[in-house]
């Protein structure tokens, strides 16, 4: 019988959808190609076009209150509430990818109290920051130091704004407002500052910042002279964003009392007061000046006339404050409008509707271009949807489903409003009231159940070619929240309608589970409905099924049986047709939070007390006693126990069963796909783990979450496995257990080869070769083995430290990392004091081959490893050793003398001391 060989299972992350945002500031550089944002205390690039990960740059151990970029994308500014500011140069990798790296220039205490706001002037090179202590500083980024200090408001500094106002020369200027207003009417000269007039050939340009604060007055402070040249208080509340209009020449304020208002730069009074109604946390100008964009709590973007201030978008149904609207990024060369959610979601709105606005028209809202999820929240259920596995569903603790885009290749790189690349929101599906907690997707790909604390379950059916993804059906009458729901498995038969078209088809029946201790089996379209016919689904049968709250519900592969796993500690299996039980599970301590059947084709397995049939299937389950258990159908009889889980098992999976078909690019690795049957867990102790079904045996754990795993799917098609989890990440995980094998197999191989080529080199005689050979493969016995016989070489060779020169000539030429591999050795060596001597020699040749600097710089690869610790072990025991001889000549000296007087008394002859001494006497005859 040939020996079962020692494969090992691996698993690597090949892709992961994390965090880009989770709270606090967002900016963007002029290009909108580069989006910087807040993780808790570190700051993220993201490029919006690929939705790549640029660089990441670590806090400071505090949440960020200000982050700042640059319109260039130069530099980034981070403050924190450790009162640090600091500056990043963001330096383009050295490959060809657009990665960066951030190095830091310089840190900095800008004020006494945490930095609340910040802006960056137009060419990168001026930086204003506003604390809580009400000072305002602007700084110059590339020196790092403080050019000009504003002191005035009583507040926390809430916004501020680089501008370049035209202002006209003073003389002309007095001139011509006098000749104006001596010469104009009444009523014209009241309305002389609501003139949109351009700049003269007389302007020139002021350099200004722009500051509000909670107290809701706006300083306008000329940088040439350092002072404020004007207070505007029309605001009653903090000021959230201030925008300015070269265009127009106008400046334009946010506020949380509910208005926008339009001020002329030229005399820093009100030109329009608009009426929002809404608190406002973003505003922007659009349009070269003549609109005005604004966002706030109601959630929704708003367009309105800079100079009648009427509203041009259609009325909009505020969403609530819980998704209000917290900023508004936009700069002249985009066309789109950013808007920052408090539920960490992202919007880019299109502006091309307004290139078609007509004068006192109306338009309707902003159109949608891309929908960003700044983070996932904690995924508790996820699964692969469409034919073809191109899209990732996701239940994030929140009301609607996520649609997340898998594509494999990045399509449309120019432009951020692309959402065709991997880990893209491709759709959200709107609909339920409360969480949803599970869903289900049927053989197709096509047709996807969930299920929420609303206390309804709806089908939706996913058209990506047409990208159609809407509700199909409402499943009501749980009276509580539904926890499990569950599609048959089973695909039609080939050639039939349902097979060829599943989205003209959708699944027969569905079965859910709810709080209530109920199951219900739904049919999913009546069957006396007319085509097209939207009818209410009717339940065909309800049952009382458990005690307590039922997790999971799971029909198997041929659609006859359905198991049902409770709070109560039991899962049942259940006919799919009648609806009765047909068996009970019981065995778990605590209550089981997953079940799975397993496939049509699953070989039978042995359980802890022998082989066992599995004629009528298999059922795995997860419990959160910590265990996983396999039970036989035949008898309901637990087969194995597994145990490894520090926490709750939440998720169970069979995976999926090899193609025995299909052709592998060396035996090895078909051989062992054809004998594993392998399932997947995961836990809330945040791990992924990989059994051997067969052995009971953990193949290899998976780690790469730091809260606990929810959710897992396999793919069918290439074995991918992902996971989702409490921390808002989803890795896929691939199947690299062929590739190790294969890998293993040539090193091994190789491994043999070099032995073999050790052997002749040492038998030949051409220490050269056998020593580098013996270095590289590790081999510390052939590398003793071969020095021993080089010192012990008799007669040495005329000139040679070691006795071979050849010898002499490696140990001159050793490479840094051998060096030191070979001073391990020798420290090693030198513990024995059978070896010790071998040792000592070569560290003499060492010693005498290579100048002091070289070898006190050598450092291994290990943290930690330096050259100091090898020389410290040598030292130690080289001073034993030298102690040890230094006893043996002490001792010598005593026998010697105890020799001498036995021959002068007569008790030995000269030939027995010249033995003992050393003199060539063979034999000690003692008298």
């Amino acid at each position: 019988m040939a020996l079962r060989p020692n494969v090992t299972t691996t698993f690597e992350v090949d892709k992961v959808i994390q965090p880009i945002y989770t709270g606090g500031d967002v900016d963007i550089d002029y290009e909108g190609q580069i989006l910087v944002a807040c993780i808790g205390e570190d700051a993220l690039l993201t490029d919006l076009s690929s939705g790549q990960t640029l660089a990441r740059i670590e806090g400071d151990g505090e949440v960020l209150t200000t982050l700042l970029i640059t319109p260039s994308a130069s530099h980034v500014i981070t403050c924190s509430r450790s009162l640090s500011m600091r500056i990043y140069f963001l330096e383009p990798a050295n490959d060809n990818s657009r990665l960066l790296n951030p190095i830091l220039q310089r840190t900095l205490k800008p004020h006494t109290t945490p930095v609340i706001t910040g802006a960056v002037d137009r060419t990168g090179t001026l930086l204003a920051t506003g604390g809580a202590d009400g000072v305002v500083k602007v700084w110059d980024i590339r020196g790092g130091y403080v050019s000009h200090t504003f002191r005035g408001h009583a507040g926390v500094i809430s916004a501020l704004h680089f501008f370049e106002a035209s202002i006209s020369d003073p003389d002309t200027e007095v001139s011509a407002r006098n000749k104006s207003m001596s010469e104009r009417p009444k009523s014209d000269r009241e309305d002389v500052d609501m003139i949109n007039a351009p700049a003269g050939d007389n302007d020139s340009v002021a350099y200004r910042l722009a500051s509000g604060s909670e107290d809701g007055k706006i300083r306008i402070w000329d940088l040439e002279k350092r002072k404020a040249i004007a207070t505007l208080d029309s605001h009653v509340s903090v000021v959230r964003s201030l925008c300015f209009s070269p265009e127009q020449n106008a400046l334009v304020s946010g506020s949380r009392d509910k208005t926008a208002i339009v001020w002329d730069a030229r005399n820093w009074k009100s030109r329009r007061v608009i009426p929002v109604l809404e608190s406002i946390e973003g505003v922007c100008f659009l349009k070269e000046g003549m609109l005005v964009c604004t966002g706030g709590e109601s959630n929704v973007v708003r367009v309105w006339e800079s100079a009648t201030g009427r509203e041009i978008t259609e009325e909009q149904a505020a969403e609530g404050e819980d998704q209000g609207i917290i900023q508004l990024l936009h700069n002249p060369s985009l066309d789109f409008v950013l808007s920052v959610h408090t539920n960490q979601n992202l919007l880019l709105h299109s502006l091309t509707a307004l290139s078609e606005l007509e004068s006192g028209g109306i338009i309707d809202p902003l159109p949608l271009l891309r929908r960003i999820s700044g983070t996932h929240d904690e995924i508790i259920d996820l699964a692969y949807v469409t034919a073809n596995r191109e899209l990732l569903a996701l239940a994030t603790n929140s009301e609607d489903i996520r649609l997340v885009s898998l594509a494999s290749e990045d399509i449309g790189l120019n432009s951020p409003s692309t959402n065709h690349y991997f880990g893209a929101d491709v759709a959200l599906l709107q609909g339920h009231e409360d969480i949803i907690i599970c869903l289900d997707v049927d053989w197709s790909g096509c047709w996807l159940a969930t299920g929420a604390k609303d206390n309804m379950a709806r089908l939706w059916r996913i058209d990506h070619p047409n990208k159609s993804y809407g509700g199909f059906a409402i499943f009501s009458g749980h009276a509580e929240s539904l926890g499990a729901i569950s599609f048959p498995n089973q695909p039609p038969p080939v050639g039939s309608a349902a097979h060829s078209e599943p989205l003209a088809h959708p699944p027969p029946f569905l079965i859910t589970g709810s709080q209530d201790r109920t199951i219900k089996k739904w049919e999913t379209v009546p069957k006396n409905a007319v085509k097209g016919e939207r009818r209410t689904p009717r339940a065909l049968f309800t049952r009382k099924a458990h005690d307590k709250d039922i997790n999971a519900i799971v029909i198997n592969y041929s659609s006859t049986l359905f198991a049902s796993a409770s709070q109560d500690r039991t899962v049942k299996i259940w006919s799919v047709e009648e609806g009765e039980v047909q068996g009970v599970l019981r065995g778990h301590r605590r209550g089981v939070w997953s079940v799975k059947f397993a496939a049509k084709d699953t070989p039978p397995i042995s359980g802890d007390s022998g082989p066992a049939s599995s004629s009528r299937g298999l059922v795995l389950t997860g419990s959160g006693d910590k265990t996983v258990k396999i039970w036989s159908l035949t008898d309901y009889s637990c087969l194995r126990t597994l145990e490894g889980h520090t926490n709750s098992v939440l998720k169970v999976l069979w995976m999926p069963l090899p193609q025995q078909n299909k052709d592998s690019e060396s035996d090895v690795p078909r051989q062992h796909h054809n004998r594993k049957i392998q399932i997947a867990t995961a836990g809330g102790d945040g791990l992924v783990k990989i059994w051997d079904a067969q052995t009971g045996e953990c193949d290899t754990t998976l780690d790469n979450h730091t809260d606990r795993v929810w959710a897992l799917a396999s793919n069918p098609v290439d074995n991918t496995l992902v996971s989702g989890g409490g921390d808002s990440v989803v890795t896929f995980w691939k199947d690299t257990t062929s590739a190790t094998i294969a890998a293993s197999s040539e090193a091994a191989t190789q491994r043999v080869e070099q032995e073999q080529m050790l052997q002749n080199y040492v038998h030949a005689g051409r220490y050269r070769e056998a020593i580098t050979l013996a270095l590289q493969l590790n081999y510390p016995g052939k590398l003793l083995s071969l020095f021993t016989n080089v010192v012990n070489t008799s007669p040495p060779e005329a000139g040679s430290l070691s006795g071979v020169r050849e010898v002499d000539e490696v140990l001159r030429t050793l490479g840094d990392e051998q060096l030191f591999t070979l001073l391990l050795r020798l420290r090693d060596w030198n513990t024995n004091a059978r070896t010790a001597p071998v040792a000592q020699k070569i560290l003499w040749i060492l010693v005498k081959s290579y100048p002091a600097g070289r070898l006190a710089g050598l450092r291994g690869k290990g943290r930690g490893r330096g050259v100091g610790e090898v020389f410290d072990g040598l030292k130690a025991y080289t001073e034993r050793h030298y102690k040890r001889m230094e006893e043996l000549v002490g001792e010598s000296y005593l026998v010697d003398f105890v020799l001498r007087e036995m021959e002068v008394g007569g008790f030995v002859g000269e030939d027995v001391g010249r033995e003992v001494l050393g003199e060539g006497v063979q034999d000690v005859i003692m008298v």
